[in-house]
C-alpha cells in the first residue's frame, strides 16, 4: 500500500498560478517509481475528473483538453513526489484536488488507449482545497 499526501492548495486569483505537490510513500509490490501517478479534482456536486498523469515507465505525461497547455505534471528526482504546476487558473477549477496512484495512466481496450477513471486508481491522498476567485 502506497500512501499519498497532498499540499500546495489555497487561494489564487483568476489568471494565477498554484503548484501542488503529492508526497508518495510506503511499500509496494511493483517499484514506487513504476507506478502512476495522476492529479485528480472534484468540486462540489461534480464528478471527479482527471487532469493530467504521469507514467511510472518512462514519466510521460497527459493532460484533459481542459488544461493541456497550462498545467504541468512532473517527478522529483528520488521519485517521491509528483508536482502539478497550474498556471492562468479559472475560477471554474476551484475544486479539491487530488493524487493517486495506478498501474498505468491507460487502458487500452477496444483497440485504442483510454484514460484511466478513477475507479482504477488503487491509492489515494486526502486531498487539497485549490479556490479561484477574485
Amino acid at each position: 500500500q502506497l500512501q499519498l499526501v497532498e499540499s500546495g492548495g489555497g487561494w489564487v486569483q483568476p489568471g494565477g498560478s498554484l503548484t501542488l505537490s503529492c508526497a508518495v510513500s510506503g511499500d509496494s509490490g511493483l517499484g514506487l517509481e513504476r507506478y502512476a501517478v495522476a492529479w485528480f479534482r472534484q468540486a462540489p456536486g461534480k464528478k471527479r475528473e482527471r487532469v493530467g498523469c504521469i507514467s511510472g515507465a518512462d514519466d510521460s505525461t497527459y493532460y484533459s483538453d481542459s488544461v493541456r497547455g497550462r498545467f504541468t505534471v512532473s517527478r522529483s528526482d528520488a521519485k517521491t513526489t509528483v508536482s502539478l504546476r497550474m498556471n492562468n487558473l479559472k475560477p471554474e477549477e476551484t475544486a479539491v484536488y487530488y493524487c493517486a496512484t495506478a498501474t498505468s495512466c491507460h487502458l487500452y481496450v477496444a483497440g485504442e488507449y483510454r484514460p484511466r477513471s478513477a475507479d482504477d486508481y488503487s491509492n489515494w491522498g486526502q486531498g487539497t482545497q485549490v479556490t479561484v476567485s477574485s
